[in-house]
């Protein structure tokens, strides 16, 4: 997985697509719409990927092999929630930050960038996450979750209290 994040990074760093997500949702398989009564967007694509953005989220879809279909969600401040149904998304999906790159073959977790720092919080199945300039990778399960800083420190896996969960998930409609 470690040398799987490694050769995403450099692609995403050399070759990627960026779509910005609210004006080119459609052409990469999705259709974003605003959830009534609040900021927050959601966006769905045709192949079981969904990712519900806070109000003010800056990120922008990715398609590295110019299929037409998101890869991954490149992630600058604010939160997401990425569902992704393993059944009908095989290949996986990731988000990228500033700070990590979280990958998953099929699960439901959350991203939030915030000072400097990306925070992953697992709420169903698994999720790899490492940094996007490092070699360490860490595996987070359910209630699990991982504070990501551009330092060279280990990443420390912490089973998340409920209530600083729930903040995150509550800013997310969940």
């Amino acid at each position: 997985m470690r040398n799987g994040l490694l050769a995403l990074s450099a692609i995403i760093a050399a070759t990627c697509v960026m779509f910005p997500a609210a004006s080119q949702a459609q052409s990469a398989g999705c259709a974003m719409e605003r959830v009534r009564g609040t900021s927050r967007q959601i966006m769905r694509c045709a192949d079981g990927v969904t990712v519900t953005a806070e109000g003010g989220a800056r990120f922008n879809l990715i398609d590295n092999n110019g299929d037409g279909q998101a890869d991954a969600v490149s992630l600058r401040n604010k939160a997401v929630l990425v569902d992704v149904d393993s059944g009908r998304r095989p290949g996986g999906f990731q988000v990228v930050t500033p700070q990590a790159i979280a990958a998953v073959r099929g699960t439901r977790w959350a991203v939030d960038v915030k000072n400097g720092t990306t925070s992953v919080f697992v709420v169903r199945g698994r999720v790899a996450v490492g940094r996007s300039t490092g070699r360490q990778t860490v595996v987070l399960s359910v209630g699990e979750g991982v504070d990501v800083t551009r330092g060279s420190e280990p990443l420390t896996v912490k089973r998340w209290p409920r209530p600083r969960a729930a903040a995150l998930l509550a800013r997310l409609g969940q």
